[in-house]
């Protein structure tokens, strides 16, 4: 399903505003549609939903096996249910539950996970999430989304409520700039191609997209040309789009706010593998060990999930060939 966007995703917003703004419209002319948050509302900008319809929005308080359970039976019942909470608890606390009462029971819950990867950067690594990706890719049944600009968030959100399947959609925090106004097509399990290039192709996603693009942007001034994919669906992953610049490109980078491990530098890496393409080849996320504490922009840095970082990454691929 492919869509066009319109004027409520091209002003630079929070992903999560557009979020809530997008359920708002949907819940005035569908009643069947709930959120559920647990302890949420404010975090999860949901307040202004909440004072429209209060008739449509359930709060459990901080409990997520409470939250995933009851969002599963109300799914069952007919209902069109967002549950919402962080990230680093949702994907956690209420591992079991969204294995089974969600994905296993095929109840079509839209898990939120809000404020995730190191959004909430200066409380440190029990509220950092970067695990999500790879405990969810290990469980069947489940679309993995992790939108990077505005339009994406408003498609997302409104494709996801159409589609009788469970859905796990990550936001963070941040204001996101709109990454481009002509490529205006978003399909779930579809790549979006940001930039064209044949030197290195940049796979990112999520928030990370931005600073991928301006990585490629950087390096266009020194006439080396860069491919920047925004793989917003992390699972189902669009193979064939990786493949098509794998081939063409001389070099691969992925980036991600997440583990090295597990998430989608490791999917794009078992793919090509797997399919015999040999070419240079760099994950960047965050390393296996307890992450520094600062802002998000401050441990992007640290990591390298940065213009710079990237850029370095890139000319160090280029120069292995």
């Amino acid at each position: 399903m492919g869509a066009t966007i319109d004027n409520i995703a091209t002003t630079d917003k929070a992903n999560l505003d557009i979020f809530s703004e997008v359920l708002q419209t949907l819940a005035e002319t569908d009643k069947n549609l709930l959120v559920v948050t647990s302890d949420s509302r404010g975090s999860g900008k949901l307040v202004p939903f909440g004072q429209k319809y209060p008739q449509q929005i359930v709060e459990v308080g901080i409990a997520e096996q409470h939250l995933v359970g009851m969002a599963a039976g109300l799914a069952s019942s007919g209902k069109k249910v967002f549950a919402v909470s962080p990230a680093c608890f949702l994907t956690a606390r209420a591992l079991e539950q969204i294995k089974n009462d969600v994905a296993y029971s095929d109840n079509p819950v839209k898990l939120i996970g809000i404020s995730a990867g190191v959004s909430y950067g200066a409380l440190g690594s029990t509220h950092h999430s970067l695990h999500d990706y790879a405990v969810m890719r290990a469980i069947n049944n489940l679309t993995i989304v992790a939108p990077a600009d505005n339009f994406e968030t408003a498609e997302a959100i409104r494709q996801a409520a159409s589609i009788d399947t469970p859905f796990y959609i990550r936001f963070g925090k941040k204001v996101m700039p709109l990454l481009s106004e002509t490529n205006t097509e978003f399909e779930f399990g579809k790549g979006r191609v940001i930039k064209e290039g044949k030197d290195v192709v940049l796979i990112a996603t999520g928030e990370t997209v931005h600073p991928a693009l301006q990585a490629a942007q950087a390096l266009a001034k020194d006439n080396i040309d860069v491919a920047v994919i925004s793989m917003h669906t992390i699972k189902p992953l669009d193979t064939a789009l990786i493949a098509k610049y794998a081939t063409q490109c001389k070099a691969i980078v992925t980036v991600e706010e997440h583990s090295i491990y597990g998430g989608l530098g490791e999917a794009c890496a078992s793919f090509l593998l797997q399919n015999q393409f040999n070419k240079p080849f760099k994950i960047i996320g965050l390393p296996d060990e307890y992450t520094v504490s600062g802002s998000q922009n401050e441990i992007f840095k640290h990591y390298g999930i940065s213009e710079a970082g990237i850029i370095n990454e890139a000319l160090k691929l280029l120069a292995s060939k």
